[in-house]
């Protein structure tokens, strides 16, 4: 198996980010949104103009992870607290995303972006860090209380006019 690295993301990479970010959400979660509220939130978070602005923002970080010249997952850190209303912490950061490529999961990539992450969080002196999670996302509940997040809260999450129930995993640093 080719050697897996990790890259920053840059301008010329956002339609394959876009591809691989709608691919994979299509795959795992697709199936529970109709047609108009799946295409609504495809092109609101992760079309390439939407991309776009949020690589403009000074506060997200990608990180992407290739085998050899195949795009298989990126995260997306945020360096400003998404939900201040639960937060505990007084500098308070948030993974925004955390995908990998549908065909590729279980090859560390998870582990390989998380670790990147956590090294970022404690890099910027993050105190806590919050992720926002589907609520029967059980394989994402398992992975994430290994790096020592646990659910804080019960929030939400829209895809076009459905709204999702979330949890909002934390920890402290």
């Amino acid at each position: 198996m080719t050697e897996l690295t990790l890259r920053p993301a840059t301008r010329d990479d956002i339609p394959a980010l876009s591809k691989l970010a709608t691919d994979s959400f299509i795959a795992k979660f697709g199936h529970l949104y109709s047609a108009e509220n799946l295409n609504m939130f495809l092109a609101e978070s992760l079309s390439e103009p939407a991309i776009a602005a949020e690589m403009g923002n000074p506060d997200r970080v990608y990180r992407l992870a290739e085998r050899g010249e195949a795009l298989v997952g990126y995260a997306k850190i945020g360096l400003t607290c998404g939900f201040p209303e639960y937060a505990r912490g007084h500098q308070v950061m948030e993974l925004k995303q955390l995908y990998t490529a549908a065909d590729a999961t279980g090859g560390g990539i998870g582990k390989a972006l998380m670790d990147w992450a956590m090294e970022q969080f404690a890099a910027r002196g993050a105190d806590e860090v919050q992720i926002s999670v589907y609520a029967h996302n059980d394989g994402a509940h398992r992975f994430y209380r290994r790096y020592g997040f646990d659910k804080v809260a019960d929030i939400t999450f829209r895809v076009g006019d459905h709204i999702d129930p979330e949890f909002l995993f934390a920890r402290m640093f």
